[in-house]
């Protein structure tokens, strides 16, 4: 039977060290911000680190899977077995191309996109209507660069937008485990698309 106060909050990443701080990576970032603002750490389990919280009433079971990115079904598909977590509870966190830097945004479902992480998760679930909260990376690559671009690392100036998004984003988990994603997104999306349009006049 499915734990109605059990939550899984899933960053996608590869956990090589090589891709460590990417712009691949930044579902991973999300992750480890939620971790330290429970004051929990990872540890090396079946498929993915893993770390555990509470917060009012409900339990986090937060993973970075281990697994490679275009797998991170597997890993997914076994923590919401072995944890008794509803799909409706998941919650899977990583970058987006096609959304501004600084930028997240709350989905109750939708299609992989160009993200083979959250395509494998669809593929692996066979159900598209897995929360995530896609966090913008955007596009900033010429032609044909685009995978040099996910896997590069963000400049000092591009940390500027990141680490306040990242913040939001810490608050916007806190606000699915508790309200839900409807009342999440009408709160948080808002407010993101404001911010896109503040960026894009300030042509960020």
């Amino acid at each position: 039977m499915e734990n109605e106060k059990r939550y899984l909050i899933v960053g996608l990443g590869n956990a090589e060290q090589q891709y460590a701080g990417t712009r691949h990576n930044y579902g991973f970032e999300v992750a480890n911000a939620v971790a330290a603002e429970f004051k929990t750490t990872f540890k090396s389990d079946r498929l993915a680190y893993v770390a555990r919280a509470t917060f009012k009433g409900r339990e986090l079971v937060i993973i970075m899977p281990t697994t490679y990115m275009n797998l991170s079904g597997k890993a997914v598909k076994y923590w919401l077995a072995e944890e008794n977590v509803s799909v409706d509870h998941c919650l899977v966190i990583y970058d987006d191309i096609d959304l501004p830097l600084g930028i997240f945004k709350m989905k109750p479902k939708g299609g992989g996109g160009t993200h083979n992480g959250i395509g494998n998760i669809i593929e692996t679930l066979e159900r598209t209507d897995i929360p995530r909260m896609r966090c913008g990376i955007g596009k900033d690559y010429a032609q044909g660069y685009q995978v040099d671009y996910v896997l590069g690392r963000f400049s000092s100036e591009e940390l500027k937008l990141v680490e306040p998004c990242i913040k939001r984003a810490v608050s916007a988990v806190k606000s699915f485990v508790t309200v839900g994603m409807q009342l999440t997104m009408n709160q948080f999306n808002t407010k993101e698309t404001a911010l896109a349009k503040t960026l894009e006049a300030e042509d960020v």
